[in-house]
This record gives structure tokens, sequence and C-alpha cells, in this order.
């Protein structure tokens, strides 16, 4: 790759990430192609890959996020902590953006759960009287499999949280993570609850400026 097309590309991981961090997007992909419309730049050009927008997002908000970001995060991380606690039975798996940082507003808690049928979390939800409504989530596995896997959404407050039900044989057969392609990074109750705990880290007021 040249050093003109190499500069495009860090264009637009720039602008892709003030996009993701200050308009709420929440899609990569939507993020690059207009990223790229706001730059001038061509819809043809060579795209970056989602793992350089994820971990521009991540240093976007530690260097302006400031607490508004830090508070968020950590009560996303928190929040997951005690949903996991309610949802035991179903051996709950943190994943997503909170576990990474690389969080906005617009993210929620997405929780992974396995049983025999997905079925027993709506029972679960029901039997507890808590509001929730049903959908889908498309995952990509290592073999090249697609799966549209049903999620339950309902809030914790004003805290949103998406539960994905996976058979129980899933439970150490992860989907691919859509932003470095690797198998998502799944943790336990008591991985995401010393996250939880851990001090977010925040760029000083110096650095965020230089």
């Amino acid at each position: 790759m040249g050093k003109r097309a190499i500069g495009f590309q860090r264009e637009i991981v720039a602008e892709a990430a003030r996009l993701i961090c200050e308009e709420r997007l929440t899609d990569y992909k939507q993020a690059k192609h207009k990223a790229a419309e706001r730059l001038g730049l061509s819809a043809r050009s060579q795209m970056p890959d989602n793992a350089l927008i994820h971990e521009a997002v991540i240093e976007y908000q530690r260097l302006f996020g400031g607490a508004e970001y830090a508070g968020h995060l950590q009560a996303l991380r928190r929040t997951a902590v005690r949903a996991m606690k309610l949802l035991r039975d179903f051996n709950p798996r943190m994943v997503g953006a909170a576990v990474s940082g690389a969080v906005t507003d617009a993210h929620r808690v997405r929780l992974h759960g396995f049983a025999d049928k997905p079925e027993m979390l709506d029972m679960f939800l029901q039997d507890r009287n808590i509001p929730y409504e049903t959908n889908d989530r498309r995952y990509r596995y290592p073999d090249g499999r697609i799966e549209d896997v049903p999620t339950c959404e309902f809030m914790a407050g004003d805290i949103g949280i998406e539960m994905a039900m996976f058979p129980v044989e899933d439970l150490r057969r992860a989907p691919l993570s859509p932003h470095d392609g690797l198998p998502m990074k799944r943790l336990t109750l008591e991985q995401a609850e010393r996250l939880a705990e851990e001090p977010i880290e925040l760029a000083s007021e110096g650095e965020a400026y230089d």
C-alpha cells in the first residue's frame, strides 16, 4: 500500500472514530463510508480494518470523553455484573464494547447466555414481570457458518441490556468478533466483576490537547 493510501486510511480511521463518538453511530461500516464522504474521498477507496476503528474509538474517548465517558462505561460494566447475577442460571458471559471500552452513550450491555431452549429466557423474564422485546443478532463462526441468534432486550434503570441465547454446546465455541475477526472475548461473572472495579484511564488535560 502506497503512502498516499495509508494517509487516506488514517484520515478515515480518525474521522470514523469521531463520528462514532459524537454522532452515536454503532455500525463501523456505515461510519467508515460516511467518513470517506465527509473527507471527499471515493467510496471505492480501500477502507481500513474495523480493528483500527475500534482502537481509535477507545483512544478518542480516552482523550476527549472525560468523566461522562468514564461514568457511562463504569455504569455499563456494573450493570452487566448485576444482570449476570440475576441471570446466572444461563451461564452468562459479558461481551461487546463494554469489555474493550469502545463505547459511546449509544451502547448497551451485551451478554451471551446458554440454554437447551432459547425461550427459557423469555419465561424467566415473564415470571419476574420484566418487560422485554425479542429480536435476533447475526453471528459468524470460524467455520464460515452464519447464524441468526435470538435475543431478549430489556432495561435495567436507564441502561439497555441485550442477551443473545445460544445452545449449551456453544459455551466453548465463540462466534467471531466483527471488530477483529477473532473469536469474541467472553467474560465470566468473576472476570466481569474484576473489570467493573478497575479504574477508567483517561488522558490528562495536557495530553488531550497536545
